[in-house]
């Protein structure tokens, strides 16, 4: 084999990679809710994400001094990696537990979180100068048409849940702040270090808030241990590195627009593990979500 032809061969191996970036972003993230699900019934959501952040934080700390990789260089570096670990890791994932332990259906918060490609197309136009053309907003109203249609039979709410309905409004906001704030400021630090300072900064307001609100305590039983492995290797290394991967390589519109299509793959894994109903009109909102997907990132 020649050396051309041997360099050709990397580079459609690497363009196959990133194009399939985004595929495999959504099919990973949209797992988020059935780890959940598994987990919180053995542990209060607080308590889950300590514990979570404190292992991805060892992890990725002996990664980052294992391969050398570089450290932040100056306060102003290691701030803005704080903040977007608060938003991103902390406020998001905490508003999301905190939501579905209140007893919000997970549906129900998938779709709060999924208005997340509207706010962050608004954002990326007033705050990151991105043009969103008209094709792309007819995207992302067609991308939450496809949502809502796909989770139309599990919008029902109880008046008792509006607080757990504030707790998953505070993780729309936290991950759309955190998306823009990313794509603004965080493009040039090294992955592996600058996500053990996410996780590190994010274990400090769990630690605080198990400590005041919850009992701390932990039925470590073997779906337990599956949910906290998987969130871990899968949804943090996994996801949120393709995340933060996909947030450098394209607009913050065109990776938010990703979103719409997480809650109706997870209604599929939830169709597939816990037998809950799929029907026809999920599917053509899972269709018609796709379709607006496509608009956003065409091109």
């Amino acid at each position: 084999m020649t050396q051309n032809s041997l360099a050709q061969d990397t580079q459609n191996a690497t363009s196959l990679w990133v194009l399939s970036m985004p595929a495999m972003f959504v099919l990973l993230w949209s797992t988020g809710f059935i780890g959940a699900k598994l987990g919180l019934p053995y542990a209060e959501p607080f308590t889950f994400l300590f514990l979570r952040f404190v292992i991805l934080t060892i992890i990725l700390s002996l990664v980052a001094v294992a391969f050398r990789a570089p450290w932040p260089r100056s306060w102003a570096e290691l701030g803005h990696l704080s903040l977007v670990g608060l938003l991103v890791h902390g406020a998001y994932l905490g508003g999301v537990f905190s939501a579905i332990y209140a007893g919000v259906p997970a549906g129900i918060a998938a779709l709060i979180v999924g208005l997340q490609p509207l706010l962050t197309g608004v954002g990326a136009g007033l705050f990151l100068g991105e043009n969103v053309t008209r094709r792309q907003w007819l995207g992302l109203g067609l991308g939450l048409v496809g949502v809502v249609l796909v989770l139309g039979d599990k919008l029902s709410l109880d008046i008792d849940n509006l607080y757990g309905v504030g707790y998953a409004v505070i993780a729309l906001i936290s991950i759309t702040v955190g998306t823009l704030y990313q794509k603004r400021h965080g493009n040039t630090t090294d992955l592996r270090s600058g996500s053990a300072i996410h996780f590190a900064v994010a274990c400090v307001p769990m630690a605080i808030m198990a400590w005041l609100f919850e009992s701390r305590e932990v039925v470590w039983s073997s779906e337990f241990i599956f949910a906290l492995g998987w969130l871990v290797v899968v949804l943090s290394l996994g996801a949120m590195t393709l995340l933060l991967l996909l947030i450098r390589r394209g607009a913050a519109a065109k990776v938010a627009s990703l979103f719409y299509l997480t809650p109706p793959v997870a209604a599929v894994f939830a169709w597939a593990l816990f037998d809950e109903t799929l029907g026809p009109l999920a599917m053509v909102g899972m269709g018609i979500a796709v379709i607006g997907v496509a608009l956003v990132t065409k091109g």
